[in-house]
């Protein structure tokens, strides 16, 4: 039977990465399902990213700071609470999720929560100020919100595991459902040749691709130095090498990486996009010899599951919790997250055979093919909401 479903997130703006990401693709298989899907958000209704998304957004906002509190949020939901048969949360940590608790709870509407990794005891590790702030909030506020979920979803064994590690108060029914994303539509030819139009220093070169937030968790600093160091031992065979940086950048760390990069003397050598889209986006992939994310702490990676769709091999550390699973299926190299383990995934990739890498290349599509394609798993998804 098709279900009404009401995706409840903090905000719809493209910026926010995978969350939202996830849904538009989880709504765009299941919608053609006969699926029922709509979101609810703490934008203000004249965003633009509101009224540009593809499925019908109650914009709760304006609001302001990072928790975003609207006095319209709960009101609103007890009174069209009948028109869902199901309530998705993503995220934690902002009014959105506990909103949706105060005006479900205790009613015949369930809810489910999707964590998206904002468990992970390495953020209670790096920030702990920040988690000590989170402490107190955590027993009146998120504690009853995953409490009281029909289930919180959780996107990898890795993920579901770690999440207990950061609060002693943990009470929830856990469940972990399949993730992913869809497969590259266009032509991919066109599409790369449209990338090295728009970046033509990346025309001829070897690619490392990092693709999303340029954010202190992301290891962009391990990529640079490692890259760095390999430059300065051989410059003869790194000279055809180029690190691209595709996503986000205009903020204080974008700046410092930026620095950095210059104080390595290999600013010349990277190629700073911005945030890319539709063919853009693809060409990127495409251009890539490998995505590299070195990164600290990453739920899920759509970023890596898009790389695999193209058949680019990925660099990844073993933060990133899909790393098993790349790792079982031979489609790139795992590594722990510091310097040294990078510089040598990075020296391995250089010293791989050319039959090597197109081999690591079909095995990157097929790994995406059988666990991350959308088509498959976001029927899992509805699996999970029509369980009684």
């Amino acid at each position: 039977m098709p279900l009404r479903i009401l995706h409840s997130i903090r905000s719809v703006n493209p910026h926010g990465g995978g969350p939202v990401e996830g849904v538009k693709q989880f709504a765009r298989v299941n919608t053609a399902a006969g699926h029922v899907i709509e979101v609810v958000s703490l934008d203000a209704p004249t965003d633009s990213w509101v009224t540009e998304f593809p499925l019908p957004c109650h914009a709760m906002g304006p609001v302001k700071g990072s928790y975003g509190y609207s006095a319209k949020f709960v009101p609103w939901l007890k009174a069209n609470r009948q028109n869902y048969d199901v309530v998705i949360v993503d995220g934690l940590w902002q009014y959105n999720g506990f909103a949706v608790w105060r005006a479900l709870h205790g009613t015949a509407t369930p809810y489910f929560v999707f964590s998206h990794g904002m468990l992970d005891p390495w953020f209670k590790r790096t920030y702990p100020l920040k988690h000590f702030k989170k402490w107190l909030y955590w027993p009146w506020g998120e504690y009853r919100v995953l409490r009281d979920a029909k289930a919180v979803l959780f996107t990898c064994e890795e993920e579901r595991r770690l999440a207990r590690q950061s609060f002693w108060l943990y009470r929830v029914n856990e469940r972990v459902v399949n993730f992913g994303t869809g497969a590259p539509k266009g032509d991919p030819v066109a599409q790369k040749q449209l990338f090295q139009e728009a970046f033509p220093g990346t025309r001829d070169q070897h690619c490392l691709l990092f693709l999303g937030r340029v954010h202190v968790k992301k290891g962009t600093d391990l990529l640079f130095e490692a890259f760095a160091q390999l430059v300065k031992r051989n410059p003869s065979a790194m000279a055809d090498w180029r690190i691209v940086v595709a996503g986000p950048n205009d903020h204080a760390y974008g700046s410092e990486m930026k620095t950095l990069a210059d104080r390595l003397g290999i600013a010349d050598r990277i190629t700073w996009t911005g945030m890319l889209t539709g063919d853009l986006k693809w060409g990127a992939f495409y251009q890539a010899a490998a995505f590299v994310l070195p990164s600290h702490q990453e739920n899920f990676g759509i970023a890596v599951a898009e790389a695999l769709a193209c058949g680019v091999p990925v660099l990844i550390s073993d933060k990133v919790n899909i790393w098993r699973e790349i790792d079982q299926d031979g489609a790139g190299y795992v590594a722990n997250d510091d310097l040294a383990s990078t510089v040598q995934t990075l020296q391995r990739w250089m010293e791989t055979s050319a039959a090597d890498r197109a081999m690591m290349a079909e095995r990157a599509r097929k790994c995406f093919q059988t666990r991350f394609d959308v088509e498959q798993t976001a029927r899992s998804l509805i699996a999970v909401l029509q369980e009684k």
